[in-house]
């Protein structure tokens, strides 16, 4: 036991690990909840996916942009794609039907409500 508690404080609980791009997060701990900020500028709602696996949560955003200009001398033609991605495992689970996400001004809040410890699930023996 006191070894797996001593892995547990040399490890960071919140192992954030990004690939792509990534994207800046901050991650309040609050009583009864995580409550995960991302910023996101120059995305729209649509550009954007959230989603939680066991303990994991990922966040996908992939923007594509073309810009064209034309005159009588030349044709120009520009394309951008932005694609950033943030994992974050938590340190502990989450009541997943309590997850709510918010996007407003550049700025993804993800609010996940832990789950009560001491519930849990009565397993039938068959």
């Amino acid at each position: 036991m006191f070894d797996r508690l001593s892995r547990q404080f040399e490890q960071d609980p919140f192992d954030m690990t990004g690939f792509g791009g990534s994207i800046a997060v901050d991650v309040a701990d609050h009583d009864d909840e995580y409550v995960v900020t991302a910023d996101l500028p120059g995305f729209d709602k649509d550009d954007i996916d959230v989603s939680l696996a066991d303990r994991t949560l990922v966040i996908e955003a992939e923007h594509e942009e073309t810009e064209e200009e034309e005159s009588a001398d030349y044709l120009r033609r520009e394309r951008s794609r932005q694609s950033l991605s943030r994992s974050l495992t938590l340190p502990e689970s989450v009541d997943e039907e309590g997850i709510g996400a918010r996007f407003k001004n550049g700025v993804l809040t993800v609010t996940l409500p832990k789950r009560e410890s001491g519930s849990g699930k009565r397993i039938e023996i068959e």
